[in-house]
């Protein structure tokens, strides 16, 4: 399906390839790499490292989300990012992307330089963090989720988990276009891992033809995942995988490829040199094979 360019800074993303969301946290406990990133220069020398390695654009993010995260108040979030993305916006071409729940937040991010909003608590506030980001035009990432950190376990229950959370984005959609969101800013990420079991999180990624049939380009999130290393992604024959977090990158490989054979327009990934060559690949073998990559 035919995607119109999106311009975001002095970048035109043009859906030809897939593009890679670098992660750069720059919180205290974070899954994966809690703490490594949390001062401006840390967090500056690790974007660099990025750019280098051939990010599209960068993400930051102020508040752990992973399931069972202590919340964080607003002004703590905005005194982890804003500098960040100051920083960020004033050394690079690259866009910056705030990962973030709410629309305080959100505001200052996009004034500060910011121009993609990562809305990773769909089904909360999608009025108010949708006028902010029509506010300064910026591309909305709506991916699901149910509850908050603390809830979020709790609430990984479906009959049908790629119905359902289609269903549930197109839903949430609706309220984003309606904030004043232009539809073509708007992408779909499934919220792997977000009130999702191992077993939910690789059903969606069997099936992401589904989620791209709503019409909107697809951002995929599996980086360093636990899901990778469950029981689920295991079948007979093959031993369980106890991999600590940072050593993940074979499974997020498999995922940055098979999600790219599927359509995915976006990998938001950590590991950004291994996962573009992995991108890079999957999307020539698909060009050649004939599947509608048509973006």
């Amino acid at each position: 399906m035919s995607r119109p360019p999106v311009q975001l800074r002095s970048t035109t993303w043009d859906w030809s390839r897939p593009y890679l969301l670098g992660v750069l946290n720059v919180t205290p406990d974070s899954f994966s790499d809690g703490g490594r990133y949390a001062g401006v220069g840390a967090a500056v020398d690790r974007a660099a490292a990025m750019v280098a390695e051939g990010v599209d654009a960068i993400d930051v993010g102020g508040e752990s989300t992973r399931p069972g995260a202590p919340p964080v108040s607003a002004e703590e979030e905005l005194a982890r990012v804003i500098p960040v993305i100051e920083a960020l916006a004033a050394r690079f071409a690259q866009p910056v992307s705030i990962d973030t729940t709410k629309s305080a937040v959100a505001r200052e991010a996009l004034s500060a330089g910011a121009s993609i909003l990562n809305d990773v608590a769909t089904g909360d506030a999608p009025e108010a963090l949708g006028a902010v980001a029509a506010e300064y035009s910026a591309m909305y990432v709506a991916m699901h989720a149910r509850g908050v950190p603390a809830t979020m376990r709790s609430l990984a229950r479906y009959g049908d988990v790629v119905a359902e959370v289609c269903a549930e984005l197109q839903s949430y959609v609706g309220r984003v276009l309606a904030a004043g969101v232009a539809p073509e800013r708007l992408v779909l990420d499934p919220g792997l891992g977000f009130a999702k079991t191992a077993a939910h999180s690789l059903a969606l990624l069997a099936d992401l033809a589904a989620l791209r049939a709503l019409g909107y380009p697809v951002c995929v999130g599996a980086s360093r995942k636990s899901f990778l290393v469950a029981d689920e992604a295991h079948p007979p024959g093959w031993a369980r995988d106890d991999s600590a977090a940072v050593d993940r990158l074979g499974g997020t490989a498999a995922v940055v490829a098979l999600s790219v054979s599927q359509g995915a327009e976006i990998l938001r990934v950590h590991d950004v040199g291994v996962m573009r060559q992995a991108a890079r690949v999957a999307h020539a073998i698909a060009l050649r094979s004939g599947g509608d990559l048509a973006r």
